[in-house]
């Protein structure tokens, strides 16, 4: 599948900004599968951008502002060329071993609820890879998708109380029931495209997990949707939990409050409409 990506996002600041720092993981990677046949990212201000490679093998662009600033626009656009490996990941940037991922952080580490949630799914599962569908597809029953964002990154306790959250609050909860049952796991930030005009959600980024299964590797799971990614789905980032992978991230300068305005639109390329 040919996909064509626009991520809008736009900062506007009630008080001029003495100076703005972001770090962006909005830049995808080729490996079997998904591979990048273009991909820009543009700043209509003067910025100064730093490229490089964090330590889970995202690439990252630094982004620094000086002010006075009052408004940053960031314009994210690129075309990708996928396939469906049933959600396996192969030849992408690894420099990490998979028992890193095995470490909890503060928002999946487990508490009674989840232990019993861990305990209770996925068990009579007769190998490991249907023990992580398993796993997925309770998540997927057991919490309510919304149809908004979460206005906060919520640790797995709260997401579970409230049974209801966004595509990153079930990955978080698969994550950390993951982990718990014995699998390395880790979160997933990228973009999906949605052949359904009607499906009722806004463009957004879209967020999901990644499981170590023996003998297989590193397969994607996406709680949110209860399937592997296929070739809708293009991966950006990784880490530990959102924070490690959030499309952007940073620090400014200066008083007042921020508005934030993000619009991403995932459509075939007109070579994919003609096919």
């Amino acid at each position: 599948m040919r996909l064509l990506i626009q991520h809008q996002t736009e900062y506007r600041f009630t008080e001029p900004q003495k100076r703005v720092v972001q770090l962006l993981r909005m830049r995808p990677t080729s490996h079997i599968g998904q591979n990048v046949i273009n991909w820009h990212v543009d700043v209509d201000c003067d910025a100064r951008i730093k490229h490089s490679t964090d330590g889970f093998g995202n690439v990252t662009s630094m982004l620094y502002v000086d002010g006075p600033i009052e408004r940053i626009g960031l314009s994210v656009s690129g075309e990708v060329l996928t396939d469906d490996r049933a959600g396996i990941v192969s030849g992408a940037i690894e420099p990490l071993p998979p028992e890193v991922f095995r470490r909890n952080t503060e928002l999946t580490a487990p508490d009674e609820q989840l232990l019993r949630f861990a305990r209770e799914h996925g068990l009579g599962a007769e190998n490991d890879l249907s023990r992580a569908h398993a796993l997925n597809r309770s998540v997927h029953s057991m919490i309510e998708l919304t149809q908004q964002r979460s206005s906060e990154v919520r640790p797995v306790r709260e997401i579970i109380t409230a049974r209801s959250g966004c595509s990153m609050d079930m990955a978080h909860v698969l994550i950390a029931a993951a982990r718990v049952a014995g699998f390395p796991a880790r979160f997933v930030t990228g973009y999906i495209y949605r052949n359904d005009p009607d499906h009722g959600f806004r463009q957004a980024p879209h967020f999901w997990a990644e499981l170590d299964v023996p003998g297989y590797g590193w397969i994607g799971f996406d709680p949110a949707n209860d399937h592997c990614p296929d070739e809708c789905y293009v991966r950006v980032a990784k880490g530990l939990d959102f924070r490690d992978a959030a499309p952007i991230s940073g620090a400014r300068v200066g008083g007042g409050h921020e508005v934030l305005n993000v619009g991403v639109d995932v459509v075939l390329s007109q070579g994919q409409l003609q096919d």
